[in-house]
């Protein structure tokens, strides 16, 4: 068992998301929170017994809010409303994604903002540390009065209905999984259903994972540009700090820096210093900077808009300090759903760019020298060349994926909900442009490192040696034309695990 995240009544941090989507860290409430959910909870015994119609408490839900629901039937109108809502479809989400919106809604629970009893928070909480991860399927959620139906998947498990996953691959009945964990289905009260499903945890889980993975990638961009830029001959002049302090993006000077660091000492590159008949390299080479370092600055736009929906308490109705149950807008997805979208347009343009430097080292029109498609005999052998084809695949559905879902609209409930924000399908496009950047930089580390192979006994820099270093370790050099799908596979896993980016710092340090 790994770490305990303690959920307080604060932000969740972005190191704690992680360690309970991607690890096996267990989760529990603070003292403070417990104070806080115990505090509100008797607001909402307080309203539940005083007659009036109080939405969620003692009221139907959406459309229906007029209607008054008498006490005896509130347990059936909270099981009614999760099992309604747990209308989802299609092939079940990643166990880390359903980790992800789990913890943090726990994390809002955890406010005393939604009224729930400490039982059931408290029984949350333990049905994430059990690594018991409800199905929850992809299609479902508007974006609008929170992700719905993936939370009510989440609650159905909780009530002890419906399907899930264990750590251990199984997929059992979640009556049998809470069992098996020694816990007991949870039989909700007043405000309990609606409290456990109305939140922005999904998308926001998918963003804050998402952030982590492009914040590699951004470094790999730069380790397999510096690669490639030595390999074709590049020049290093143009990343000049002089340079780029004549343009002050904070992002483009931090991915200047790193290409820097990464060529110092490079015999190729110091091999064609004096002349070149060449003025200027190509844009995919000079302006790797502007590009690489444009996704850095958007990467901390979107942390800011995260780091604000992790201190938020989303629900609806709210309780107030003061005890007051207030109806509200928090839930809508907009903020989230807009820098997804962004993300989405970032990603495909920097695998855009790799994407031409992968076909730039295949042509011999413009690769100063290299054999064609880096083939061992070429017209016998075609080396590299449908790499760049399934690379170039990648991204073009990458721009389709680029294509904002937040400006889509769909009136649901009757017209009550008559705007949405579609920030669950922003977010699940950017998982997969996400993966799609990983494969792209995967594919320009395989043939950079083969290219860098063909100017021997030229050297490369210490960092990027390494890396060449490194993909040789898992992937044989140049020679006759061998199944390159596996290769492609393995370059993936180095990107993907961080391997690149630690096997560059060893060499050259730390990376911005």
């Amino acid at each position: 068992m790994g770490a305990t995240v303690v959920v307080g009544t604060g932000p969740v941090a972005f190191d704690d998301v992680i360690a309970v989507a991607r690890g096996d860290a267990t989760v529990e409430l603070s003292a403070e929170a417990v104070a806080a959910i115990e505090d509100s909870r008797t607001h909402i015994d307080r309203l539940a017994g005083s007659g009036q119609p109080v939405y969620g408490v003692s009221t139907g839900f959406g459309a229906l809010a007029t209607t008054y629901i008498e006490p005896e039937k509130r347990h059936q109108l909270q099981r009614s409303l999760v099992r309604s809502h747990a209308a989802g479809t299609g092939d079940c989400v990643e166990p880390e994604v359903v980790r992800a919106l789990m913890l943090l809604r726990l994390s809002t629970l955890a406010t005393g903002r939604t009224g729930v009893r400490l039982s059931t928070a408290r029984a949350y909480a333990a049905m994430v540390s059990a690594q018991i991860s409800p199905c929850v399927p992809e299609y479902g959620s508007l974006g609008c009065s929170g992700d719905l139906a993936p939370l009510a998947h989440c609650a159905l498990a909780l009530m002890g209905e419906g399907v899930v996953d264990m750590e251990d691959g199984r997929r059992l009945c979640a009556a049998e999984a809470l069992a098996e964990a020694g816990l007991t289905p949870v039989q909700f009260e007043e405000k309990e259903g609606l409290a456990l499903i109305n939140g922005t945890d999904g998308m926001l889980g998918m963003l804050v994972l998402a952030i982590a993975d492009m914040r590699s990638l951004a470094k790999v961009a730069d380790i397999t540009a510096a690669m490639s830029i030595e390999a074709l001959l590049g020049t290093d002049r143009v990343f000049a700090p002089e340079l780029q302090e004549l343009r002050p993006q904070c992002g483009q000077a931090a991915s200047a820096r790193n290409i820097m660091k990464l060529l110092a000492g490079s015999e190729i590159v110091a091999s064609h210093r004096g002349g070149d008949v060449r003025v200027q390299d190509a844009y995919s080479l000079r302006c790797a900077p502007q590009v690489a370092g444009a996704v850095r600055d958007t990467l901390t736009h979107a942390t800011t808009v995260a780091e604000c929906e992790l201190s938020s308490a989303i629900d609806n109705p709210v309780v107030l300090p003061d005890g007051r149950v207030e109806s509200n807008g928090n839930f809508h997805g907009a903020p989230i759903a807009y820098v997804l979208d962004f993300l989405s347009i970032v990603a495909a343009d920097l695998a855009s760019m790799a994407e031409r430097r992968t076909d730039r080292m295949l042509d011999t029109s413009r690769s100063h020298g290299l054999p064609p498609f880096l083939a061992d005999d070429p017209g016998v052998d075609s080396g590299h060349m449908i790499a760049q084809y399934t690379a170039a695949g990648i991204v073009s559905e990458m721009k389709r994926l680029a294509m904002p879902s937040s400006v889509d609209s769909i009136p649901s409930s009757a017209m009550q909900e008559d705007h949405v924000s579609m920030g669950w399908s922003a977010a699940r496009k950017l998982r997969r442009s996400v993966d799609g950047l990983s494969r792209v930089l995967a594919i320009e580390l395989l043939t950079a490192a083969r290219a860098l192979d063909f100017r021997a006994p030229l050297t490369p820099a210490a960092g990027t040696e390494a890396v060449r270093a490194l993909v040789r370790e898992h992937v044989a050099g140049p020679g006759p034309d061998r199944h390159l799908a596996p290769e492609i596979e393995a370059a993936y896993t180095l990107v993907t695990t961080g391997a690149v980016v630690s096997a560059a710092e060893s060499a050259v340090g730390k990376l911005e």
